[in-house]
């Protein structure tokens, strides 16, 4: 028999059988992992089950390939602030569904997921969070190996004038080193670099070009499926913020 156990983060919930779940989790330790929860559609557990939520986990199973069987126990939820607005249940939705996308299962990254944690427990503060998501975003990128450059251009060296984003190499390019390639080049906004003062018109642009390197770079790379088209709805709502 194999088990463990630790604090986790639900990502995602299906039906099983009659009164089963099966759900995903997103731990330090173990990466994201997927386990039956027994009676997990019952009055008593379902609540529990929504995604985003902290959770404390024991997993149990014969063999360590088996998908094994879960009891949980809440540490907090966070549906309540989830629902207070469609920016925070849109980002919810989205960390949950981009993590279950773009994770190797049981492959464990502890630095994004205590990331992921501190990023959902600002849900709800509007002001601030497409900024942290974003930030998040990076730190996923880099996660899966495809992180971004972006401290010096990558063909003169310099530091100044850093205004575009290659799209085959993800670093940075000035505007003087561009040239007749500047139409073809991903554009490179001040918040993407972490200066200047980050409106969200800004922070949108920014996640377009994140999202080509998720989109061109990790989703290829995972059998060319298509990215979650809750990410997409998500920078169109940060796009319209007043």
């Amino acid at each position: 028999m194999v088990d463990w156990r630790e604090q986790g983060i639900l990502l995602t919930v299906r039906r099983h059988g009659e009164s089963s779940a099966i759900i995903e989790v997103f731990t330090e330790e173990h990466g994201r992992h997927a386990g039956v929860v027994r009676g997990g559609t019952s009055r008593k557990i379902a609540p529990i089950l929504q995604p985003g939520a902290q959770l404390d986990i024991a997993w149990r199973a014969r063999l360590e390939d088996h998908i094994g069987s879960f009891t949980v126990e809440p540490v907090r939820s966070r549906a309540a602030v989830a629902m207070s607005g469609r920016l925070a249940l849109a980002g919810l939705n989205t960390v949950a569904s981009l993590l279950s996308f773009c994770l190797p299962e049981r492959e464990p990254h502890p630095h994004l997921y205590h990331h992921t944690e501190r990023l959902l427990d600002l849900l709800g503060q509007d002001e601030i969070w497409p900024l942290a998501y974003l930030r998040w975003e990076l730190s996923l990128l880099e996660e899966l190996g495809f992180g971004l450059d972006l401290s010096a251009c990558a063909v003169s060296g310099t530091t100044e004038g850093l205004v575009y984003v290659s799209p085959r190499t993800g670093r940075a390019v000035s505007a003087a080193a561009a040239g007749e390639w500047a139409g073809r080049l991903l554009p490179l906004p001040d918040c993407l670099r972490g200066v200047g003062p980050a409106p969200d018109a800004e922070i949108a642009q920014a996640l377009r070009t994140t999202g080509f390197f998720l989109e061109n770079r990790v989703a290829p790379s995972l059998g060319n499926r298509a990215l979650p088209e809750v990410r997409g709805r998500f920078v169109d709502l940060v796009s319209r913020l007043p």
